[in-house]
């Protein structure tokens, strides 16, 4: 196993640390959400990372392709799930409305959703004999999504103002708006551009 599959590994890893860390409630001040966040931000500049890496040195291998977009699937999701069970801690008292949560609510299952229904096509591709890497789109898409982890995390610590805490929750609600509309725009686009897949060859009988 090359260098950059080893630290997408190292992301996956990191995930059962963040988990703790963020349900760490002996940390006051809600500290522990902080920590949780730096745990988080290290995890996801292993994906800048390991794709500099693999890129420029030439390492880039069907393994990587695979492991990649899943450990940042299971790192990302694993968050915003994590957010919404806490969301009245999570988010400040003066964003902690009903239309808040029930928003921000869509946007991680319409993420997730996403998610699920690119899986299931890599692995019809994958019985093909073809590994689909991820496009540009959805790597803006991911950094939009950690975007809004971090400062939604960092927002809920309790920095002794309330007004920042809310522009941080702001910040962080406005990057999942926009990750939502990315993830929609290029989980349409990933399927079309890969529409092929999906097409039956010359006399193979359907199974639908």
């Amino acid at each position: 196993m090359n260098l950059p599959n080893r630290i997408t590994l190292s992301r996956i890893m990191l995930i059962p640390v963040f988990i703790v860390v963020f349900f760490l409630d002996v940390i006051p001040q809600g500290y522990n959400y902080l920590v949780a966040a730096i745990v988080f931000a290290a995890a996801a500049f292993t994906d800048f990372l390991d794709g500099h890496i693999a890129r420029s040195r030439g390492l880039v291998t069907n393994l990587g392709k695979f492991l990649d977009p899943i450990a940042d699937k299971v790192l990302v999701s694993t968050a915003l799930i994590l957010i919404l069970v806490r969301g009245n801690a999570v988010l400040q008292v003066l964003w902690a409305q009903d239309w808040v949560l029930i928003a921000a609510g869509c946007c991680v299952a319409v993420i997730l959703a996403r998610e699920l229904i690119v899986s299931g096509f890599r692995m019809v591709a994958a019985s093909a004999g073809l590994v689909l890497a991820a496009d540009k789109v959805g790597k803006f898409k991911t950094v939009f999504q950690d975007i809004a982890v971090i400062f939604l995390l960092v927002g809920a610590v309790s920095f002794g103002s309330a007004a920042a805490g809310e522009v941080l929750n702001g910040i962080g609600l406005a990057a999942l708006a926009i990750a939502t509309v990315l993830t929609i725009w290029s989980g349409i686009s990933y399927i079309v551009r890969n529409r092929a897949v999906l097409q039956e060859k010359k006399g193979e009988e359907s199974k639908a």
